[in-house]
């Protein structure tokens, strides 16, 4: 091993440990989101049931969901809950109490989103189910399923455990 010799003009780097740089990351914005919806219950031939509707997810793929969306201006979050639920179904309902709340994170293009949605249980008391009312036009359908079955149905796992805890809360169990 023979020593580093100088040369004109060149510098000789000293021994010592060798430093890697940390790769660039490039990190996108955090932007906080706060929606709200839920369970709309109303009784049809005896039975229990829910609306439900279908929107297409990031990759085009047609999901069934509850509803829900986002706050506006000052309203809380039942009152988004009502005002969305309405929008997407038809359905208006009248907030019996909060569910739960979950939160969950995404990236899109741009951004990344820490998204906190409340869900409410509510009681239909007048409308007809339709997608006709909804001004960002995401539902694409809309359906009444049964209460008991509609966990089968719905894409998220978060959301089915939100009805799941709106079967108990009917049932006297919660």
């Amino acid at each position: 091993m023979s020593a580093a010799v100088p040369t004109p003009g060149r510098r000789v780097p000293k021994p010592g440990p060798v430093r890697r740089r940390a790769p660039v990351r490039h990190r996108l914005p955090v932007v906080d989101e706060t929606s709200a919806g839920g369970v709309v219950v109303d009784v049809i031939d005896g039975l229990a049931v829910t609306a439900i509707i279908a929107r297409r997810n990031r990759a085009g793929r047609l999901e069934w969901c509850l509803p829900k969306g986002h706050l506006e201006g000052r309203e809380t979050a039942a009152e988004a809950a009502v005002r969305e639920i309405a929008e997407e179904t038809g359905i208006h309902g009248q907030v019996l109490r909060h569910l739960d709340t979950i939160d969950y994170w995404f990236a899109g293009t741009d951004r990344r989103v820490h998204k906190v949605v409340h869900h409410y249980l509510l009681c239909a008391v007048s409308g007809e189910l339709t997608i006709e009312n909804d001004p960002d036009q995401e539902a694409e359908d809309v359906a009444w399923v049964l209460l008991d079955e509609v966990g089968s149905r719905l894409a998220y796992p978060n959301e089915r455990r939100i009805v799941a805890t709106a079967r108990d809360v009917l049932a006297g169990r919660s």
